[in-house]
Formats: C-alpha cells, structure tokens, sequence
C-alpha cells in the first residue's frame, strides 16, 4: 500500500462561510482517521465579491454592508446551533465602508501559500477563528498580516505576496477551478482517487463522508481510530491546538458526557484551559510556567 497514491479532496470554500467553519470537525477528523492516505486541498471560491451588488434570499443578506452584518450575525448565530462551532455576535461587524468583499481573506490565504505551504492550514484555521468567533473585521489588511504573524509566517514575503500579484493570482485561478468543477455555493467537495471521481455540495457528516471515502476507494483507504481517553485528548490538543468542544467529540468519537469527563480531569491537572469564544469556547494546552512557540518566534509567560 506504500505506492498508493493518496485520496485527494478538494475542500471548495470561503474563510468567513459560515458552514465551511461548521465543517472543520468533520475535515479535522478525516485528517486525523486517514493520515497520509487523504490529501485535503482548500479551493479558494471567494463567496462575496461585493456585498452591495450580493444576495442571499433565502437569509435575506446582501446590500448595505451595515445591514448586511445584522442579518449575517443572526445567520451565524442559527447555523451555530446546528453545527456547534462557536460564533461571537457581539461586536460582529464582517463588512464595512471599505471592507465590502470576503476577496480580500481568500487572496490572503493564497498569499499564506505562497509563503509557506506547511503553515498555510494553521493561517486558515486562524483566519476562520477570528472571523467567527472573534467577531474581527478580517476583510483588513492590518488584519490579515497580524493573524499572519500571529501563525509565524515571513511577513516580507507574505505582504510580498500580496503587493505583486501573485497571490491574487493564485486566488484567480482557484475561482477558475471552482467554476469549472460547477460550484455555487460552499462548502462543496470533490474526491478523486486514481481515475475515480465525485462531487458532494454542502455540508456533510463525518458518517457521509467516510462512506463516500471507503466507496469510492474500494476500501483501500484504512480508517485509524485516534488513541482514546484524556491522554489521546491531550495529544490532540497539542497536535492539532486549541479546539472547540464540538470537534473533539466527533474527531473521538465522544459523547458529551464522555467529553466532560476527560475534559474535567485535564483542567484538574492544569494541562488544559477553556477560553471563553462567543456563544462556546475553545479547550487549549496550558504550557507551564514559560514556553516557547518555534513557529511564531514567541517565548509565552
């Protein structure tokens, strides 16, 4: 099985779609289950061009962008309650006089693959935090090369990036692609192994996905259950970050109680804290005394 190529999955998305942030559970598992055997490719598909010519009947969202973010936070909230992932109302301010397309975050992301493929999740994973459950206007650029340095991306080449093209570039060529594959709306996902293919439009269980996988891989993909209880909680934590409640449930397999109950006995031994993210929270590592992040070049007290 070494020289099987891996599945590779094209994740079709935005950085501030609401659904494609419910989805990071279910990509996080898969990422964990299938290892090395799944390729998960981030498709920039730039969902806002501009919110004053944009509309979303079925939310009644688009047009003024101070409307537009009323109406964008109600969304949120709602689609929160389905999927589980945090979401700060307060303070939520998505759009604005000079931020009116979500273009900006997706050309962001390109330029944060360009700089460092290795890092380019983690800047993602960021970017996706703090619109939703920070509440931040990530449509700024001061925005975006904070949370860039934040995830310790060169910030020479990352604004680089960003002045000369390229990473607008990128970004026209991932909307070639999306619009190629027939995409409309996200998240949508299309899996390819070897000279099999096939497409799914919107957001999909962890369940759904692994059947699609294992079909459409004959069974050749092996799924590995991630070690259990509060030890494999812990390295999850520490592998993947800080992460919401939501998604270490599904990624092993937990019910809320079962949660709960590794969850207590990590903060009882100072190795986990919960930080408070609008109507949820994240579960993070606590460090000790002082440390030091190798990535971001940053001693932590």
């Amino acid at each position: 099985m070494t020289d099987q190529p891996p599945l590779e999955l094209l994740a079709f998305t935005d950085p501030v779609c609401t659904w494609c942030w419910g989805s990071e559970p279910v990509l996080r598992a898969l990422q964990v289950g299938y290892g090395d055997q799944l390729c998960i490719r981030p498709v920039m598909g730039g969902l806002v061009e501009d919110i004053r010519t944009f509309y979303d009947r079925a939310n009644a969202i688009g047009g003024d962008p101070e409307q537009a973010n009323a109406a964008i936070a109600a969304h949120w909230l709602e689609a929160s309650a389905r999927h589980g992932m945090p979401v700060r109302s307060e303070g939520f301010r998505l759009f604005g006089a000079e931020t009116v397309s979500t273009y900006p975050q997706n050309i962001a992301c390109k330029a944060a693959e360009l700089t460092d493929p290795r890092l380019a999740p983690r800047y993602l994973r960021r970017l996706r935090e703090a619109s939703a459950a920070e509440a931040c206007e990530t449509g700024r650029r001061e925005v975006l090369i904070e949370l860039a340095a934040e995830v310790g991306l060169d910030l020479a080449t990352f604004i680089g990036r960003l002045e000369d093209g390229s990473a607008e570039h990128a970004f026209r060529a991932d909307l070639a692609l999306t619009r190629r594959a027939g995409v409309r709306g996200f998240p949508s996902f299309r899996l390819v192994f070897g000279e099999r293919a096939l497409a799914l439009h919107g957001y999909q269980g962890l369940a759904n996905m692994r059947a699609v996988i294992e079909s459409l891989s004959e069974g050749a993909l092996c799924w590995r259950a991630p070690r259990g209880g509060a030890e494999g909680l812990l390295e999850l934590i520490h592998t993947l970050g800080r992460m919401a409640p939501v998604e270490l449930a599904t990624i092993l397999d937990l019910s809320a109680s079962e949660l709960e109950r590794h969850l207590a006995v990590l903060e009882d031994a100072g190795s986990v804290r919960c930080v408070v993210a609008g109507n949820g929270c994240f579960w993070e590592a606590v460090g000790g005394a002082a440390g030091c992040d190798p990535a971001a070049g940053l001693c932590v007290v």
